[in-house]
């Protein structure tokens, strides 16, 4: 029974001081280990867990058990390969050693999430884990705080939101009042919470990084992409003219109504750059354009034309807007009167209109999602066998059945070769000279 003994360090603080690489396999490779690691940091609790393996170790072979002692560690990059340099080395160890179960030695909370990795390929018998007895002592405080002021991200994210709120409160508190300083910081606090909660950061970052990609690549949308930021604000600008010209109006139903009625067309106009900027990119580059790109445009001119509709019918209703009044015409020559359409018509106009609009858009994504596939098929896809297009094996294959037809007048009357009783060396040929195949003939 072999039975393996390892340290796990996710961190590859071992690599970092000693600059050997992992696994470290053996009893005296891990005790020169402990030496290398202990001159390197005398207080890292490394050294410790490197004892303990060696212990456990003593241990069993003095139990008349078969032991192997290694020492795995991870990667720095991140915590994605540090695990998966963990489990190509246990691989490696299980494939050299055959060990039937393993005892994990570890000295922190982060190790001990690499044990899932272990018992997912050898049966873990035990885990320890080394903790030093100076770190349950007060003294302990001050190592502690050493550490947490070598953590440069810990640093950043931690003292300089306190160190900002004492520099601020004191400054408000003298100027606007205690009650309006400690209301201003809670705010900026949450507001900062809010910003690491959801991974403000990395969005911008990768905003940022894809805005760079897009511009060395000489994309056509980051030109509609601006255009389209322009005539939102042109957007945004109009609907707050359009709730300023209303006065005094009680509540908030009617102004935002007039804004969503006056910003909606150029904001529709905005979301039509847009996509079809992403929707030229899609046609210059190689592979088919998805029928989601197609039908977008449509399905933005529809939505455009149903919140324009509604909007206008709650403002014709409260006299905001007047009616729509269309001239009539007669042979070709306008008259005097005219039609005024009401505010149900109206929005009926409006709603149909976008019906058919959205309707035109999925024909339209249809129709050349179906042109994509025949074209994929034309070239020689899997589909082209099976349609007689390409190389034509299907015809050779028909020609050859033809031929084989006329060959053998069995087959021409439908008769199955592979029947032992119409076959000449089945046992019912050998039997009776007078077979069915031949009373058949």
């Amino acid at each position: 029974m072999t039975t393996l003994v390892v340290c796990l360090d996710r961190t590859d603080d071992v690599g970092r001081k000693t600059g050997l690489r992992s696994p470290v396999v053996g009893w005296e490779a891990v005790r020169a280990l402990v030496t290398d690691v202990g001159l390197a940091d005398p207080e890292d609790s490394g050294v410790n867990t490197l004892l303990e393996s060696l212990r456990v170790a003593q241990n069993l072979r003095d139990e008349n058990e078969e032991v192997v002692v290694a020492v795995v560690s991870g990667d720095r990059e991140s915590m994605v390969s540090a695990d998966r340099a963990v489990a190509e080395q246990l691989d490696d160890l299980i494939a050299d050693y055959d060990p039937e179960s393993a005892v994990v030695v570890t000295d922190s909370a982060e190790d001990e999430r690499l044990i899932p990795i272990v018992e997912s390929r050898v049966r873990v018998d035990s885990v320890d884990r080394v903790v030093v007895r100076q770190a349950r002592d007060i003294e302990s405080t001050y190592y502690l705080l050493k550490q947490f002021l070598a953590d440069e991200e810990l640093r950043q994210t931690v003292l300089v939101p306190i160190g900002l709120t004492l520099l601020v409160f004191p400054l408000l508190a003298t100027t606007v009042g205690p009650a309006e300083g400690a209301a201003a910081i809670t705010t900026v606090i949450g507001l900062f919470l809010l910003y690491k909660g959801f991974n403000v950061d990395e969005l911008l970052t990768r905003l940022a990084r894809q805005t760079r990609e897009s511009l060395y690549s000489g994309q056509v949308s980051v030109v509609t992409y601006v255009v389209a930021a322009g005539l939102t604000f042109i957007g945004l600008f109009v609907g707050a003219l359009g709730v300023s010209n209303l006065g005094e109006t009680p509540g908030v139903v009617i102004p935002t109504t007039q804004f969503a009625f006056d910003s909606i067309p150029w904001l529709a106009m905005a979301a039509l750059t847009a996509s079809a900027g992403r929707l030229l990119d899609e046609a210059i580059s190689e592979e088919p354009i998805r029928t989601s790109f197609l039908n977008l445009p449509f399905i933005v001119l529809a939505v455009g034309l149903v919140v324009r509709g509604f909007s206008a019918y709650f403002l014709e209703q409260q006299n905001v807007i007047e009616p729509f009044v269309v001239p009539a015409a007669e042979l070709g020559v306008v008259s005097n009167e005219r039609f005024v359409m009401g505010a149900g018509e109206r929005l009926a106009v409006f709603v149909v209109t976008a019906i058919v609009v959205s309707l035109v858009g999925a024909r339209i994504a249809s129709v050349f999602s179906d042109s994509s596939g025949d074209a994929e098929r034309g070239d020689g896809g899997p589909d082209a066998g099976t349609a007689g297009g390409g190389d034509g094996t299907d015809a050779s294959l028909e020609s050859a059945r033809s031929a084989d037809a006329t060959a053998d007048p069995d087959a021409e009357r439908g008769l199955d070769r592979t029947d032992p009783e119409l076959t000449d060396g089945g046992a019912d040929a050998n039997a009776n000279p007078n077979s069915s195949r031949d009373r058949t003939r």
